[in-house]
């Protein structure tokens, strides 16, 4: 990673290590830098902590700027047609049409301040979801451990740090056991380094400052005490946060959303050159001509896009919210919606997640008070990664009323997911020193030589290997997961212990956790599979376990592939095998991020839930990465989605939403291609034949504002539920055609309206004007209803805001010619015959294009 080969040698740092005089922390004695930071290794005291945190700011980076407000106010105004119109409106207000500028400026503005609105109530409804979701570190205060959110953290603090940890802030080590971190972030180091306490050169680099941690990278195994020297944009991540922090790859609905507005610009573009070319050689007034051409060119344009595509987004993240689902990357909405594959774990989603410990067997499988003694010795003192397991442990020889006051902790190997054992180094009441440790039985086996039958050391033979390996299999059958014991003794003379002292054990027996199926998943896990949606098992638990609980829930389960299976196939082999694979057993955080990528080669939008550190690399490489709120720390900054609860249920009503809120935005665009569309280029062919212009500037402006009112309410409309049966991916062969044949229908009784007003009615400039622009107005509210439901309209309730706001502006449509201040537009009052005429043209239209639109779900749309 050449991006820090110098620039990690030549960092300059400010406060607080430039006042204090500590630039080159790393190469100073721990002594001198706790002097210089007035810090203890206890940790700080309250009021100092408040201080510092006054002094320093909060311990939080901009890399990601936030909309402010002027932002989000230059952003509803930043497309180029919007400024030539309004530099055309100020151009034409300086030569005189000052009415017809003033107006045209109104109703840009009034357009700007409504789109803004809603971005920006959707924005801050979006900032305050997020905030549910926080890190927080564990950091010594008050000579006391508490957790705080990570923002709070201040150079001086003391951090207590585990396997699954962020590392709030740049800092040093003061102890550590065992302690590897993944720095890949900072320095592009392919594996977990090792730190340590010491002193290193002070032209040492990043990667070679190994009595350091920094900021973005995180805990892979082992557990420390470290002292934070710098916070927030000081930090080395702050500095070149910029650099670090790379945008999200586009969700494939972004990209056709960008496809749809580089189609619309392009023919908004072709119309405005042409219809200024044949205005010019009609001798038409230019700057009447530029005005229509330019306001035409706004009405086909889905100028409220964005807003609408930041409001839907917001009310799918605020239903997510309410069924307790966090949202923290909001654009990954859509692709939850979308999603067609689901990997999980067992534990929590598909069982209770509540382990309890069923028995503790020696090597004959009777009940053994002593295998649990040593069980709870080791659960009880470890300090590392909490989990259910040891917690189960102790609960158990609580109830079961072992005493291990005698016990006295000396060290301690913890757990990672390479070994899967955790050891625990105890000296006992008679001062005899050994060590326990307890892991998966294909890793606690193999370091054993002898068994401890009797109170007797036996060696350990294929028979007796044999026997072992059959309860093991019997009871993973039974859907236990089943962990191994093994000890040995320890020479009193060592004052460090690493994991390479894990061999010739004596495996003493085993610990049998049970964790049933939860209430009511079979049920949820059918309702997913109505929607295509698959589930997929992805555990570290052997293949047994797994299918017990696999046919308790009634999953079809095609194949099984174990973590040896992955490791002979090449990826080919794999992408064919994956997609036909229900249970992945026994598997480590890189072949889970195998597994995902696999099943997105095979062009699947891939959902994956975990909440430990060995599944952030997974989190990360799904489409869709969901973990829970008491997951690890960086499984939840690897998530898009945090849930409240871990429950399958949930998911299933998030993807309920996110497929609501892809199906509300898309009826917002076929609304748009379809009368909106038809109508600006019906419009642009009108004003060829006409020797007046079919609409002025002001006009069509208005008639636009006063449509874009409904489309505002279409992120609450009802769904019909065969929109979020299956997932709904874009489709620009849909929206081609979709834009063909009902802007075709649109046109044909644009047409005919024009035919009416001209040769029935023989209207006048500003009756043919009024008229066009109630009839126009009118079949863009209607269409809305229409286009918004595959089924027949009369079949489908809309949301009340919708059917409200699209009733009131039908009303107000038709009232408008009377209304006395708007005739500053330039309307008249229509004779009732016409009127009726539009009214009944338009009911017409809209059996028309119902009929059109079953033709299109039932021939054009299957093809």
């Amino acid at each position: 990673m050449k991006l820090f080969g110098d620039y990690q040698r030549n960092l300059s740092f400010q406060q607080p290590v430039i006042e204090m005089g500590i630039e080159k922390y790393w190469s100073i004695s721990v002594d001198r830098v706790l002097v210089a930071l007035n810090a203890s290794v206890d940790g700080l005291q309250a009021s100092d902590a408040l201080e510092r945190l006054t002094r320093y700011g909060y311990n939080t980076i901009r890399a990601k700027q936030h909309n402010s407000v002027w932002r989000m106010m230059l952003n509803q105004v930043k497309s180029p047609l919007v400024l030539i119109l309004i530099f055309a409106a100020i151009i034409s207000g300086i030569v005189g049409e000052w009415v017809d500028a003033l107006i045209v400026l109104v109703v840009v503005t009034g357009s700007t301040l409504l789109g803004f609105s809603q971005e920006y109530t959707a924005s801050v409804a979006i900032d305050k979801l997020r905030k549910q979701v926080t890190i927080k570190s564990n950091v010594l205060r008050d000579g006391e451990s508490q957790v705080i959110p990570s923002e709070n953290v201040v150079p001086g603090d003391v951090v207590l740090l585990a396997a699954g940890s962020l590392i709030p802030a740049d800092g040093i080590i003061l102890e550590a056991n065992d302690f590897f971190v993944n720095q890949a972030v900072l320095t592009g180091e392919t594996f977990p380094v090792e730190k340590k306490p010491g002193i290193v050169s002070e032209k040492a680099s990043l990667s070679e400052r190994t009595n350091c941690v920094f900021m973005g990278t995180n805990v892979r195994s082992g557990i420390a005490r470290i002292l934070i020297i710098q916070t927030g944009k000081e930090t080395i991540f702050g500095q070149v946060a910029e650099r670090l922090v790379s945008t999200p790859p586009e969700t494939e609905f972004e990209h056709g959303l960008h496809e749809f507005g580089t189609l619309l610009t392009q023919i908004m573009m072709v119309m405005v050159i042409s219809i200024l070319a044949i205005n010019f050689f009609m001798n038409k007034p230019f700057f009447d001509s530029l005005l229509f051409a330019l306001a035409l060119a706004v009405g086909i344009s889905p100028e409220l896009l964005p807003a609408i595509t930041s409001i839907t987004l917001s009310h799918g993240a605020k239903k997510m919210n309410e069924h307790g689902v966090i949202v923290r990357r909001l654009n990954a909405i859509e692709d939850f919606g979308n999603m067609d594959i689901l990997c999980t774990d067992k534990t929590g989603t598909l069982t209770e997640g509540v382990v309890h410990l069923d028995n503790a067997f020696d090597i004959h499988g009777n009940s053994s008070k002593e295998v649990l003694r040593y069980a709870m010795i080791n659960a009880h003192f470890q300090t590392g990664l909490d989990n259910p397991l040891d917690d189960a442990i102790q609960l158990a020889a609580q109830n079961a009323g072992i005493d291990i006051h005698g016990e006295k902790k000396i060290g301690e190997i913890p757990y990672d997911f390479i070994r899967k054992s955790l050891s625990i180094i105890a000296e006992n009441d008679q001062n005899q020193r050994y060590l326990i440790t307890k892991g998966a039985m294909d890793r606690i086996l193999p370091v054993c030589e002898s068994i401890w039958s009797d109170f007797d050391a036996v060696p350990l033979d294929s028979a007796i290997r044999d026997s072992i390996e059959k309860k093991f299999g019997d009871w993973s059958e039974e859907g236990y997961r089943v962990l191994g014991l093994a000890i040995k003794k320890v020479d009193k003379q060592s004052e460090s212990h690493t994991y390479k002292e894990e061999q010739a054990m004596t495996f003493i027996g085993f610990l049998l956790f049970l964790d049933p199926p939860k209430n009511g998943v079979e049920q949820t896990i059918e309702e997913l599979r109505k929607r295509n949606v698959q589930i997929k098992i992805i555990t570290g638990d052997n293949a047994k376990v797994a299918r017990h609980v696999a046919a308790n829930l009634q999953i079809p389960v095609q194949n099984v592939i174990t973590g040896n299976d992955l490791n002979g196939l090449n990826d080919q082999v794999l992408w064919h095998m994956a997609e036909n694979t229900t249970i992945f057993a026994e598997m480590d955080p890189n072949q889970k991020e195998r597994i995902i990528h696999a099943l997105r080669k095979t062009g699947h939008v891939v959902g994956y839930m975990g909440d430990g550190i060995n599944d952030a690399p997974a989190l990360r490489s799904a489409d869709v990465g969901i973990s829970v709120d008491t997951a690890v720390d960086v499984a939840k900054d690897a998530a898009d989605f945090v849930l409240l609860r871990k429950d399958l249920s949930i998911l299933q009503n998030g993807i309920d939403e996110g497929r609501k809120t892809y199906a509300n935005t898309l009826k917002y665009i076929l609304t748009t291609i379809s009368a909106n569309f038809g109508n600006m280029i019906s419009m642009a062919g009108i004003s060829i034949y006409l020797p007046f212009l079919p609409l002025l500037a002001s006009q069509i402006l208005l008639n636009n504002f006063l449509s874009d009112f409904p489309g505002l309410t279409i992120a609450s409309d009802n769904v019909d539920f065969e929109m979020i049966e299956k997932p709904n991916r874009w489709n620009t062969k849909f929206i081609r055609n979709y834009m063909v044949l009902f802007g075709m229908t649109s046109s044909i009784f644009d047409f005919l309206t024009f035919g009416i007003l001209l040769f029935i009615f023989h209207a006048r400039p500003e009756e043919f004007r009024t008229g066009w622009f109630i009839e126009s107005l009118l079949t863009e509210l209607v269409i809305a209803l229409v286009v918004r439901t595959g089924r027949p309209f009369f079949r489908s309730r809309p949301g009340n805001f919708l059917l409200a706001s699209s009733l009131f502006f039908i009303g107000l449509t038709l009232v408008i010619p009377y209304i006395p201040f708007l005739k500053i537009f330039r309307f008249v009052p229509l004779p009732l015959p016409l009127l009726m005429a539009l009214i009944g043209l338009t009911i017409v239209y809209v059996f028309a294009t119902e009929s059109a639109k079953r033709l299109f779900y039932t021939k054009i749309a299957k093809r």
